[in-house]
C-alpha cells in the first residue's frame, strides 16, 4: 500500500493549521517536471551562450571583411591612378614621336590611326578619389573601358614607332651607302668636267676626279656596297666598280694592285686597292668616278672631308 505524505501549513492568523496530503506519484511527477524545466533552461542557456559567441565571431568576421573591402577599394583607386599615369606616358611618347617626325621631316603614313583611333580624343582621367565607403562599380567600369582604349593606343603607338624605325634604318642605310669621303690622300690633278686632254691636247669631258700620290698609296671605299667588278678595264687599267645601291656606283681606276673580289661586301673606309699607273696614265694616281642612276656626277659633291 502506497504511503502518502502529509504537510501541515500554518494559516496567516496562526490560529489554525491546514494539512495537505501529497501522493508519491505527484511528487515524482513534480520532481520530473522541475528537472525537465531545469534541463530546458540549461539547454536554452547553452544555446544562448553559443549564439552570443557566434554573434561575436560574426561581428569580428564582418569587421575583417569590411577592412578587406576598404583595402580592395583602395587598391582599385591605386590601379585607377596607374591607368591615368600610363595614359599620360603614352601621350608623351606620341608627342615625342611627332617631334622626331617634324625634325626629320618624316610624314606619318596615312593608314596609321591617331593614338586613340580615328578621331579619338584622349580619355578623361579616372576619378580615383571616390570615398572608400561608397561602391566603386562605376569606377571599375571606367577602368575596364580605359584599359581597352590603352591597349588600342599602345598598338597604334607601336606601329608608329615601327614605321619610324624602318624609315630611320632606310635613311641610315642610304647614308652609309652614299659616298662621303675622299678615296685617298694626295693632290688633285684633274677635276670633273671639261678639260684639255694631256694626251691629245683637245678639249674633252673628264668624267672623274684624279688624285695623285706615290704608287702603293691605299685606296679606300667611299661608302658601303658590293664589289660589282674587279679587274682590268681598257684605258682605266686595273679598275674596281662598287655598287652602293640606291642608284649609286663608284669606280676606281689605274690601280697597281686590287685587294677585293667581285661579289665581296665592303664598308666605307675599307682598303680596296693600291694606287698605280696602269692603263693610259701620266703617273701614279687614282681616277675616281661617281655615277647616279647611270649618269656621271661631280665626285666633289660626295667628298665631305
Amino acid at each position: 500500500m502506497r504511503k502518502k505524505i502529509s504537510l501541515m501549513v500554518l494559516s496567516n492568523s496562526g490560529s489554525s493549521v491546514r494539512q495537505f496530503t501529497i501522493s508519491p506519484a505527484f511528487l515524482r511527477i513534480f520532481t520530473l517536471a522541475c528537472l525537465v524545466a531545469l534541463g530546458i533552461m540549461a539547454y536554452d542557456y547553452y544555446h544562448l551562450k553559443v549564439g552570443s559567441a557566434r554573434a561575436v565571431n560574426n561581428e569580428a568576421r564582418l569587421s575583417v571583411q569590411s577592412d578587406e573591402i576598404i583595402r580592395q577599394r583602395r587598391q582599385i583607386q591605386d590601379f585607377a591612378t596607374e591607368i591615368s599615369d600610363l595614359k599620360s606616358k603614352l601621350v608623351e611618347l606620341n608627342n615625342f614621336e611627332k617631334k622626331i617626325r617634324i625634325i626629320a621631316n618624316i610624314e606619318k603614313p596615312d593608314e596609321q590611326d591617331s593614338l586613340f583611333g580615328v578621331g579619338g580624343s584622349i580619355p578623361e582621367d579616372l576619378d580615383s578619389q571616390i570615398p572608400l565607403t561608397q561602391k566603386h562599380n562605376s569606377l571599375l567600369r571606367d577602368m575596364h573601358e580605359q584599359v581597352d582604349q590603352l591597349r588600342m593606343a599602345s598598338d597604334n603607338q607601336d606601329r608608329g614607332f615601327q614605321s619610324l624605325l624602318r624609315f630611320l634604318k632606310e635613311q641610315q642605310n642610304l647614308l652609309a651607302s652614299t659616298p662621303a669621303i675622299r678615296p685617298c690622300q694626295g693632290w688633285t690633278t684633274s677635276r670633273f668636267g671639261y678639260r684639255k686632254s694631256p694626251f691629245t691636247g683637245r678639249r674633252e669631258f673628264h668624267k672623274g676626279y684624279d688624285i695623285a700620290n706615290r704608287e702603293g698609296t691605299p685606296i679606300s671605299c667611299t661608302a658601303d656596297g658590293v664589289v660589282a667588278y674587279s679587274g682590268p678595264k681598257g684605258l682605266l687599267g686595273n679598275m674596281i666598280v662598287i655598287d652602293h645601291g640606291h642608284g649609286l656606283v663608284t669606280r676606281y681606276g689605274h690601280l697597281s694592285k686590287i685587294l677585293v673580289k667581285r661579289g665581296q661586301t665592303v664598308k666605307r673606309g675599307d682598303t680596296l686597292a693600291l694606287m698605280g699607273n696602269t692603263g693610259r696614265s701620266t703617273g701614279p694616281h687614282v681616277h675616281y668616278e661617281v655615277h647616279l642612276n647611270g649618269i656621271p656626277v661631280n665626285p666633289e659633291k660626295y667628298m665631305l672631308n
